[in-house]
């Protein structure tokens, strides 16, 4: 017999997809390594915050949100009259996105997606370029589905991190989910690996404490090191 507690950790009802729920209490990744980070929850359920904005305001349709959550930015740039397609891996977090009046599929980004090679935009946000453990092989295949003049627009790590670790979605009372491969990237981490693919920052800039970087096809960045918030 499992009691109330045990049931409702059980299946797919790990602590990532309980975050997905309005309301949830703090989520934290814990890494391997011992040390563990906490989740932007609250944001995954808001509106877009001033950071936000200043991603959506570099977005240019169709937009491709990969790990998007809730769907936050893809809702918003629909709102905005900029098509935008999310994908997800938890059915919950599709399921939540098209109840809010977005578009969303329960996909890995490395299934076959959609109008592949004609997104214009393609978002890696809320720490998204740690998907699958390996930033080489997602901005590789990020690189594939973004038109020849598109563009990918990635949050980093606001310190100067390159971090390839195990992982697990943890809440505050110490339940946790399965272990999953996870990433780390700090900005200059990020130039290396994307100039490895043929990938160049053509912008970044900073909002707050979040730290963003515009990616494309072979054009490098002529302006300032760094961008402030608009």
């Amino acid at each position: 017999m499992t009691g109330d507690e045990d049931e409702l950790y059980d299946g797919d009802e790990d602590p990532y997809a309980l975050a997905l729920r309005p309301a949830c209490g703090p989520v934290y990744l814990r890494l391997a390594a011992g040390h563990r980070v906490r989740m932007p929850v609250h944001r995954w359920h808001a509106r877009p915050t001033v950071a936000d904005k200043t991603v959506l305001e570099r977005c240019v349709g169709p937009v491709l949100d990969v790990g998007c959550g809730p769907g936050r930015l893809c809702r918003e740039l629909l709102g905005r009259g900029v098509f935008a397609l999310g994908v997800d891996i938890a059915p919950r977090a599709v399921a939540l996105t098209s109840a809010l009046g977005g578009l969303a599929l329960c996909r890995s980004v490395f299934d076959r997606l959609p109008a592949e090679r004609g997104w214009q935009t393609l978002l890696l946000i809320d720490g998204n370029i740690g998907i699958g453990g390996d930033p080489r092989s997602l901005l590789h295949r990020c690189r594939g589905l973004v038109a020849p003049a598109g563009r990918l627009v990635v949050e980093v790590d606001p310190d100067d991190v390159e971090e390839l670790c195990t992982a697990r979605f943890e809440d505050l009372q110490g339940h946790s989910g399965p272990p999953f491969p996870w990433a780390r990237l700090g900005r200059g981490a990020l130039r290396r690996v994307a100039e490895d693919l043929g990938l160049s920052v053509t912008d970044q800039w900073t909002s707050g404490h979040r730290c963003f970087v515009t990616l494309a096809h072979g054009r490098s960045f002529t302006g300032r090191p760094d961008v402030g918030p608009p």
